[in-house]
């Protein structure tokens, strides 16, 4: 009995590492195409009254970090479209932030709370206050 008891330890210490490897992309985000040709990814449009880019390394940004995936992987952005300058690497599982995940569920943007489409989620496009994400420290 004695040694079942570390053995149990080890097993759930194991495990915790493998949980946060799993959030580093959202389960059926449909604008991640993978093929065998190669993996393809959409980002969102971003209208056209949107003005300059907050960067990412900036002091502009005070909001909620937004998870997109782009074609260099899981990144964390000022917005929701992924525009360049405004993301840097993800730091998820590494440190704690607001964020929203952004995902395509059909034709739809979604900003969600959770890398989890069943979680709660905003259509991006959709009119105010309909269209505001509900963030969480993660």
């Amino acid at each position: 009995m004695k040694r079942a008891v570390p053995v149990l330890l080890s097993v759930f210490v194991v495990a915790l590492p493998v949980k946060e490897a799993l959030a580093q992309f959202v389960k059926g985000n449909e604008a991640v195409h993978t093929s065998p040709s190669g993996r393809t990814v959409e980002t969102p449009p971003a209208p056209a009254s949107v003005g300059k880019v907050c960067p990412a390394d900036g002091t502009c940004h005070g909001g909620s970090w937004r998870m997109v995936e782009t074609r260099a992987g899981l990144v964390e952005c000022t917005e929701p479209y992924a525009r360049e300058g405004s993301c840097r690497s993800s730091t998820y599982g590494a440190q704690k932030l607001r964020r929203v995940w952004v995902v395509k569920k059909g034709v739809t943007w979604l900003q969600c709370q959770y890398p989890d489409i069943a979680s709660s989620c905003a259509e991006m496009f959709a009119k105010p206050p309909a269209n505001l994400p509900a963030d969480a420290l993660q």
